[in-house]
Order: structure tokens, then C-alpha cells, then sequence
């Protein structure tokens, strides 16, 4: 690229333009920012034919309002979703604690979706003054006291008063920023699997505490359903390999008689890591979702934590913007960061707890576990409790 060049001015760039990257641009750009978005791929095309998607997200009615409020979650309504009314948690099938949308007067506690679609919904709603760069990625972050100066892997330059590092749990603008992280590596990994069902369209999402791990059921829209399986990472290296027919039969031996005859269509792992960035900022760039926190995905509570902290950052730039401040100041961003590390590492280390608790088959923690589930199963005020809990209320 040659010297002359003109950098290219924006209010704010951001990094990343999956689910949580997406809302931000978004919501940015209807504020009246100029923003750019920088995406190494774009969503593909909805196929109502297609198979749905392997990765799904458990969407809280917190998140439902705010992605309403950004016109995203209307046009998510006319692809697939699938809501639920009822979560149910048990160790063995005969004791059964259901949590019910209608214990908290709602119609539902929320929406399975499939992320590649929410992707899709938020990018179909961006308006002109965003400019997408895509596929692009970055190369170099440069950084003043009041600007931050991106190259693109094309050579363009960009340069704006705030950087957005939305770009997943392996951030390279953390990287770039110099913001370190802590957290580990869980010994468990996850198995997910896309499965066809012998019943209606479900509206129950299930866990079973094991000592090996968790396994779930999350009802999808039609007969179909997704299942994660909690296990010892080789054994779900080992699962992950068979064939989907021989996958079928070992679901059948390992998950409760409830899951009903299920076939497998297709299925695949994933790694579970904690991880927790030092600091949400560093001068000019900020860190919003998996950039700036992972989470053992035990409650599927990761991504709203995501949306939880796109929206407070995004309310707090917008005002900003609307008083002609500075909309990349260190006391925005400490703001920032004042309200969402606490809540981050507070659910954090809840899903650790979880994780301890019912992970292992020790006898004091086995009848701990059962007196906690008989207490929640005969408390309709704790019930109250965990389903507003679960729809995102504080």
C-alpha cells in the first residue's frame, strides 16, 4: 500500500462481528456513530432446508429485549428459534426439579437459537453508516493518547477513538494490546450432537448431574433436538470419531430413558477453558465478550454474559457520544469494567461451583447434592428465584 494513502477515520472499530461483535456495530451505528466493523468471514445465507447449526446458544429474556430493541431478534423470528418454558435439573430421573416459566408469570424462559443465524439477523440490520471490512483481519494496532490506529492485513489503515476487541476467547487485539489473561484448561471437554427425535417440537431443557460430567438435552424447532455430553476430554475425542449411527447407540446407553430414541446426525467437541482477562482495557481498546472472559458452559449462560456486557458498553458509549465526550476515555471504560468484571467472575465461579459439586462422586457431596435438589424441589420461593435467575432478571 503506498504512503499517500489516506487513513480512514471512524468514531469506533470494531474487532470481531460474530453474535456479541455484531450487536455492538449494530447498536453503535443506529446511535449515529460512524463505526467500522472488521469480520475475517461473513454469516452464509439462510437455507430454511439447511440442517441447523451445531453451535447454539441458550438466549436469556434479557438478551431477547435488548436484540428486540435492535430490530435483530424480529428477523431471527422469521428463521428458526425454538422457545422453552420449563428447565428441568436432576441426578437421578426419578427426582425431577422442574423450573417453570409460569412460576414467574412469563411465557417462556427463553430461546434456543443457532449462533450462525443470530449472526446473520444482526447483520442483516446494519445500516449505511457502518462500513464492513470483510474478510479482513488486522495486522498492527498502534495506539496515541487519544486515537488507536489499525492496519489491516490489506494494508488499510484505520483510525479511531475506541477499539472493540469482539474477536473470541484467542483475541488477537488482546494480544496486541498487551492484556494478559489467567484462567485453565478443565479436564473435561464437551461433545455436541445434532439429533433427530421421535417427539413434537420440545419446550423442556434438561440436565442430568453424573459423576463423569453433565448431560444435556435442548430442544430445537421441529423434531429435533441438540445434546452436550460433559465427559473426560479422551473420551469425547473417542466419541467425537464414531460414525453417527454407532455416536446413537452409545447416547442411548449413557443418557436417561427421557431422551427417547434418538438418531444422531452429526456431531462435534470442543475443548473447556476458564479464562479471564487482566484488565478489560488498555488505553484505547476494550474487550466485550469471549475476548475479555470464557466460561465453562455448564448453564449456556456465556453468551449472555457477551450480550450483557455489549449492551452496558455500548449504553455508556452512546451517552457519551450524545454529551460530546470523549467516547474512548479511561474513565468510560473503568465504568465499564467497574460493573462487568464483578458479574463476570461472579457467574464464573458459580459455574465452577456447579462444576465441583456435581462433577465427582465423592459420598458427602453426593448427599449434598441430593439434599440441595430435594430443598429446590420443594421451595416454590427458591423455584421463584432460579427461573428469574435464568431469564437474565436481577
Amino acid at each position: 500500500m503506498s504512503s499517500n494513502t489516506p487513513v480512514q477515520q471512524f468514531d469506533i472499530s470494531v474487532v470481531g462481528g460474530g453474535m456479541v461483535g455484531a450487536a455492538i456495530a449494530l447498536s453503535l451505528s443506529q446511535a449515529g456513530l460512524q463505526v467500522a466493523l472488521i469480520e475475517k468471514q461473513a454469516p452464509v445465507e439462510f437455507d430454511p432446508n439447511s440442517a441447523p447449526d451445531l453451535r447454539v446458544s441458550s438466549i436469556n429474556l434479557a438478551s431477547e429485549a435488548w436484540l428486540s430493541s435492535l430490530g435483530a431478534w424480529q428477523t431471527l423470528q422469521q428463521m428458526r428459534l425454538c422457545p422453552y418454558q420449563r428447565l428441568q435439573a436432576f441426578e437421578q430421573p426419578q427426582s425431577v426439579v422442574t423450573f417453570a416459566a409460569a412460576d414467574i408469570k412469563r411465557s417462556h424462559l427463553g430461546h434456543i437459537v443457532e449462533n450462525n443465524l443470530l449472526q446473520l439477523a444482526l447483520w442483516q440490520q446494519f445500516p449505511a453508516n457502518l462500513t464492513l471490512f470483510c474478510p479482513a483481519s488486522v495486522a498492527t494496532l498502534s495506539q496515541t493518547y487519544d486515537s488507536a490506529l489499525l492496519t489491516l492485513d490489506s494494508g488499510e489503515q484505520l483510525e479511531s477513538k475506541l477499539v472493540i476487541a469482539a474477536d473470541g476467547g484467542n483475541s488477537q487485539l488482546r494480544q496486541l494490546a498487551g492484556i494478559g489473561t489467567n484462567g485453565w484448561q478443565y479436564q473435561q471437554a464437551c461433545l455436541v450432537a445434532l439429533v433427530n427425535t421421535p417427539y413434537p417440537q420440545q419446550d423442556v431443557t434438561w440436565q442430568q448431574f453424573t459423576p463423569t460430567g453433565p448431560k444435556a438435552f435442548l430442544p430445537l424447532s421441529g423434531q429435533q433436538g441438540s445434546i452436550v455430553w460433559y465427559e473426560d476430554a479422551p473420551r469425547v475425542k473417542q466419541l467425537a470419531a464414531l460414525k453417527p449411527e454407532q455416536l446413537t447407540r452409545e447416547l442411548l446407553k449413557a443418557f436417561p430413558a427421557q431422551l427417547g430414541e434418538v438418531e444422531v446426525v452429526s456431531s462435534s467437541w470442543f475443548p473447556l477453558a476458564r479464562m479471564d482477562a487482566n484488565s478489560y482495557y488498555s488505553g484505547r481498546v476494550v474487550l466485550a465478550g469471549d475476548a475479555a472472559h470464557t466460561i465453562n458452559p455448564l448453564a449456556g449462560q456465556g453468551v449472555n454474559l457477551g450480550f450483557a456486557d455489549a449492551k452496558l458498553l455500548t449504553e455508556l458509549i452512546n451517552s457519551a457520544h450524545q454529551q460530546q465526550q470523549d467516547i474512548g476515555s479511561a474513565v468510560l471504560l473503568s465504568r465499564y469494567q467497574r460493573k462487568r468484571k464483578p458479574a463476570n467472575l461472579l457467574m464464573m465461579s458459580t459455574m465452577d461451583g456447579f462444576y465441583q459439586l456435581f462433577g465427582n462422586d465423592i459420598a458427602p457431596l453426593r448427599n449434598l447434592r441430593q439434599l440441595a435438589l430435594t430443598v429446590a424441589s420443594r421451595s416454590s420461593m427458591l423455584k421463584t428465584l432460579v427461573a428469574r435467575y435464568a431469564v437474565g432478571s436481577e
